[in-house]
Parts: C-alpha cells; structure tokens; sequence
C-alpha cells in the first residue's frame, strides 16, 4: 500500500499544531550553531575526517535512542530513510565540501541553500503531489530573497571561468542532493504512515544518517589508510566533532525530520536554509567582525518570510 499524496499543510495526525513550528525553528537554530562548531573540527582534522568522526558520534547517540526506545533499523520506510540520507547527508555534504573552497563560504551557502528549498518545493510537487497555497509561495519567495541578500558576498572570488564552472556544479549538486533528500523523507513518513506504523523523529534521524555515514566511510577510507601520527590538534578537535554532532546531526537533525513528519518540505526547507542568517552574527562575534549592512536587510525580509510561513504552514 503507498499513499497517493501529501497535500500542503496536511499531517498524519500526530501531534497538535504548535508541533511543527517548534520543529521548524528548532532545526533553524541547531544548523545555525553547527557550522561554528564544524569550521573548527575541520580546521583540526580535515574535513572529510571531520565530517566522518561527527556522523560516527551521531550514529551511536541516535542509535542509543532507536534501539532502545525507538524502532532501531526495523519498520517499512527504512529503506527510503536509508536512502534519503546517502542523497542528503553523503550526497550533498560530499558535494558542499568540494563548492565551497572554489566558490568561498558565502557564495557556496547561498546557492546551496536558495537551491534546496527550490529542488525541495519542485520534487515534492511533482513526485507527491503537494502544492503550495499562493501564500505560501509568496512567503518561501520573500524568505529566499531575504537570504540571498543577507549572504551575497561582498566581492566575488577571483577564480578562472573552469574553477567558476566546478564550483557552481557542485554547489548545484549539494542543493539537488538537501532538497531531494528532505522530500525522500517526506516519503519515507508517508510509506510508514500507509502501513500503519509511527517512526518517531529520533529513529527517523538514527536511519537518515546511517545512509550519510556509508558515504562519509566510503570518501575518508583512503585519508584514514594513510599512516599519520596523532598531533595535539586531533586530540584537540574532539570538543568540536562532539559538540558538531550533536548540534548537527543529532538535535538538528532530529528537529528536521520532527518537522518533516507533518509540514511539507517546500515549506520547511525555506525555514531551515535561514539558518546561515544566524550562523553570521555568531561567527562575528568569535571571530570580532561585524556583519555587512545587506546583512541586516536580508536577515529582516527573511524573519518576515519565515513568519509568515509559519503562520500560513
């Protein structure tokens, strides 16, 4: 049996009202602080083993939690959770890491993120079924332009048309990967939902990274083969891949499919892709710079966008 669609706004019936904006603004803060605290393991270890250590710490937090109280690898959509993780944790991620030295931080989030609530919204629509109210399209549009006006980089980055090229396709790879990824859990929860079966976000969030994990394992497996001495820097970096994992892809992460499980993607993926607004003043304020004033601008029409995103979800 298979659901026949997933209208905007629509839920399975779990949970009251108030469920998904506390999901929603939950992801927003836990991906806003995670990016501080991946920065500073990666700086450490590199980042493909930095990214490897916080799926592993993640995977045995959240696989705690599954096989105690939740579902552990059991149910009918495992499979596309599975599946949705290796596309947006290992798929995307992958694809994030190798944009952002070609195309600098900023340019690479913006086109990441404006791109996934797009891919997510289009998927959804043409794979679901679920539409958006006009409203809603107004709002994902004013809260995207809000992003792309508090993160357009200040100068572009001097780079030949080839490194251009790359950078930009792997940014568009990263967006094609979060966005499908999210609605793959929008399916996931809909299969579970058609067999009668409850996955709780924590088994939902333990099952989408095991999928992110294989990759990760798979592209750092050479790094970790060569032979290296352990420096004072990799022992230093483990508060970092401890704190990353939490906030990334244990609470986030775990906010971000609580979210999924009622609202659509189209809706919750324009939320989640403001978090760099607020990842912005927290890094200035470690680092002692001070935002750009397009900043400010952007980081007001997006809160407007969220707001009303939240209100018409």
């Amino acid at each position: 049996m298979e659901p026949s669609g997933l209208q905007a706004g629509g839920n399975d019936g779990e949970g009251g009202e108030e469920e998904p904006m506390i999901a929603a603004m939950g992801t927003l803060v836990f991906f806003a602080v995670t990016p501080v605290f991946a920065r500073r393991a990666a700086l450490l270890l590199g980042s493909l083993r930095a990214n490897f250590w916080r799926l592993v710490v993640a995977a045995g937090f959240l696989g705690l939690w599954a096989h105690l109280a939740g579902s552990g690898l059991r149910g009918a959509a495992f499979t596309w959770f599975f599946f949705g993780g290796i596309v947006g944790f290992g798929v995307g991620g992958a694809a994030m890491f190798q944009s952002l030295p070609r195309l600098g931080s900023n340019l690479s989030t913006l086109i990441v993120q404006c791109g996934s609530a797009v891919v997510a919204a289009s998927v959804e629509w043409q794979w679901l079924g679920t539409r958006l109210m006009p409203i809603q399209v107004g709002c994902v549009v004013v809260t995207l332009g809000g992003i792309s006006l508090g993160l357009l980089p200040g100068s572009l980055p001097q780079a030949s048309v080839r490194t251009w090229a790359v950078g930009v396709g792997w940014a568009a790879l990263a967006a094609v990967g979060q966005g499908v990824g999210a609605v793959i859990s929008r399916k996931a929860f809909a299969t579970a939902a058609a067999w009668g079966e409850r996955v709780d976000p924590g088994t939902a969030a333990y099952q989408r990274v095991l999928g992110g994990l294989l990759v990760a394992a798979l592209l750092v497996l050479p790094v970790l083969l060569r032979k290296a001495e352990r420096t004072a820097d990799g022992r230093r970096a483990w508060r970092w891949v401890g704190l990353n994992a939490l906030t990334g892809p244990v609470l986030g992460v775990t906010c971000f499919q609580w979210a999924l499980r009622t609202t659509p993607a189209g809706i919750v993926q324009p939320i989640v892709a403001a978090a760099p607004l607020l990842t912005i003043p927290l890094a200035a304020w470690l680092e002692g710079a001070r935002p750009r004033a397009n900043y400010y601008a952007g980081a007001c029409l997006a809160v407007a966008g969220v707001t009303g995103l939240l209100v018409w979800r």
